[in-house]
């Protein structure tokens, strides 16, 4: 299967930084099982396929999630989600769906590996990254 779109090397980064951001934000937001929730995000984001599970399965070189705090990480990851969005429905709108569940659902499996269940700042994290993925 070939793929429908052609992706630089600073698209795939993009499409990385946004996807595996977004599993740090949630992990960030949960209370008692960080570890957890990203170990299921991970694997959620590892089932991908298509354009997009190519895209995130590559070694990515310029891939940096080093903010020193939740608000630091955010301001890397929301204008990630939003331009990862942007660039995939300017080549295939089919694809950005993709990317945009495949988000969605990492972001779901993590937040239910949080012991107790999803609380008000995770609750609030997650409406973030979805509107940052709307915008």
């Amino acid at each position: 299967m070939t793929n429908s779109i052609a992706l630089t090397a600073q698209d795939k980064t993009t499409l990385a930084v946004a996807a595996h951001g977004s599993i740090a934000l949630i992990a960030a937001a949960g209370v008692k099982s960080a570890g957890k929730i990203a170990v299921a995000g991970s694997l959620a984001l590892a089932s991908a396929t298509g354009p997009v599970g190519h895209a995130l399965d590559e070694n990515q070189k310029g891939l940096k999630l080093d903010g020193k705090s939740t608000a630091e990480l955010a301001d890397q990851v929301f204008p990630a989600l939003t331009a990862a969005m942007h660039l995939l429905k300017d080549q295939d709108a089919a694809t950005a769906d993709d990317f945009r569940g495949t988000v969605l659902a990492a972001v779901e499996a993590g937040s239910r590996a949080e012991r107790g269940g999803t609380g008000p700042a995770m609750t609030e994290m997650i409406r973030k990254i979805t509107n940052a993925l709307d915008a």
